[in-house]
């Protein structure tokens, strides 16, 4: 069993004993903590805080809801439960329900033993590093105490937020419905079978599609294949694609934050170009900067290049990235895991916006998907792993890689990054396992594993291996 505890919520294997996976109990105490951090920040106001909660459809969400919309009520707090909805329309809808807050219960691309609990401000964002702690530290000292009876919160329930959500992405304004109605695309769509099946769809025909062919797109939880979007889960999609079905495929995760593009000849877009094109699309109509964090292509920077627009690297993480973005005043953003941010509707990933904008510059462009993946430069990324031995001091290690190639452009906040004229290479400790994550980008996959093999054999010397 698996528990972990991290600044953006709590994550786990369903059952076992508390403390060890995702029990009940885990999801009750971390419930309560978040609504007495929520409070906290309420002092002295007479009105009930209000929480929106919403549910991807893995096998134990309505388990997992009931406990987090009684905790909340427990805790005398009122409660907007929308039910199946992603994580970007639940973001939507704390702000638009004038939430103080709102838990996203999904664990994104996680196997279906997993759940989680993903916490938001009262912005529909992710809580900073400094909020994440202290609801870690009140989850710990069980810091909280429950509402009376004449206290308790209530819960209300509304549905609505999935096709309002779907009506924001069509009121964007470089969002063309029209354009797309006219190409008269042919889309595949591989949900696996969560809550993108009810949306993708549903915002696609509302796109003017002509046809939609549905793959998993039943929200019953039973994931037809692991459901991170990553070419080797995506075999079916990619078959019927080769077929000739269709003109463009897209398959999500079951929270519908990421975004992977396949190809009409079956081949994949590549999760990293996601944010590539749609930033090519938003730059060329709205110039201004962009975002990703340390470990996404170069690409995007020469695309921002190409626009006469600046570029910004922020470390990795969702929240991380947003902040960047708010600091340079961002049009676009990201990460490379197929996860597009655009602040003009909402600062959170949000594959809704990624397909209507994809959509849009596919049929303004009048090509396939591969002669326009043709237009971007070609990169190609590695990812490698050194195991840690216990007591080893990662931070000094790093430092040694630092000195070791000082005559290089490098970036620490983040682990170290190191620049190169054509390549680059990204160390970071692991959050989750004993490992430090070595990702390298060069133009072909064979210069990017040999720059990884490379430096981390730098790395194992450095560390007396």
């Amino acid at each position: 069993m698996s528990l972990i505890k991290s600044i953006s919520g709590i994550r786990g294997t369903i059952g076992g004993r508390p403390g060890d996976g995702l029990s009940a109990l885990d999801v009750v105490k971390f419930t309560a903590a978040y609504a007495r951090f929520i409070r906290q920040g309420r002092e002295g106001e007479v009105v009930k805080p209000k929480i929106v909660v919403g549910r991807d459809a893995r096998l134990s969400g309505k388990m997992v809801e009931s406990l987090v919309c009684g905790t909340l009520t427990a805790m005398g707090m009122d409660v907007v439960k929308i039910g199946l909805a992603t994580t970007p329309t639940t973001e939507i809808a704390v702000t638009g329900e004038k939430a103080d807050g709102g838990i996203i219960i999904t664990a994104s691309h996680n196997p279906r033993q997993w759940n989680a609990l993903k916490l938001l401000n009262r912005n529909g964002e992710f809580l900073n590093d400094a909020e994440g702690k202290e609801v870690l530290r009140i989850a710990e000292a069980e810091d909280f105490s429950f509402a009376e009876v004449d206290e308790l919160g209530r819960v209300m329930k509304n549905d609505t937020w999935n096709e309002k959500h779907i009506d924001a992405v069509l009121g964007l304004k470089l969002v063309d419905v029209e354009a797309i109605r006219k190409a008269g695309f042919r889309v595949a769509v591989d949900a696996v079978n969560s809550v993108g099946g009810i949306v993708i769809p549903q915002l696609l025909r509302a796109l003017g599609v002509e046809e939609v062919i549905e793959l998993n797109c039943e929200p019953n939880g039973k994931f037809a294949h692991t459901p991170e979007p990553i070419p080797e889960n995506l075999g079916q999609i990619a078959s019927l694609m080769k077929e000739g079905r269709a003109d463009v495929g897209f398959v999500v995760d079951p929270d519908v934050d990421r975004l992977a593009i396949v190809m009409e000849n079956g081949e994949m877009f590549v999760e990293e170009y996601t944010l590539v094109a749609v930033a090519d699309y938003v730059l060329s109509n709205t110039p201004g900067a962009s975002v990703s964090n340390l470990s996404s292509s170069r690409a995007l920077r020469d695309v921002a290049a190409k626009h006469g627009c600046k570029y910004a690297a922020a470390a990795v993480g969702e929240v991380n990235v947003v902040t960047k973005m708010k600091e340079v005043g961002a049009v676009i953003g990201g990460e490379g895991n197929g996860g597009v941010i655009y602040p003009e509707l909402h600062y959170g990933r949000d594959a809704l916006v990624g397909v209507a904008l994809f959509l849009t510059l596919l049929a303004k462009s009048g090509k396939k998907v591969s002669e326009l993946k043709k237009d971007y430069p070609a990169y190609a990324i590695a990812k490698h792993k050194v195991e840690l031995t216990p007591g080893l001091d990662v931070d000094k290690l790093l430092n040694q890689v630092k000195e070791i190639y000082a005559s290089e452009e490098v970036t620490d906040i983040d682990g170290v990054k190191i620049d190169f004229p054509d390549s680059w290479v990204h160390l970071r400790k692991s959050n989750t396992e004993p490992i430090i994550r070595i990702y390298s980008e060069a133009h072909s996959g064979a210069e990017a594993d040999a720059l990884a093999v490379k430096v981390k054999g730098a790395v194992l010397k450095a560390a007396g291996k």
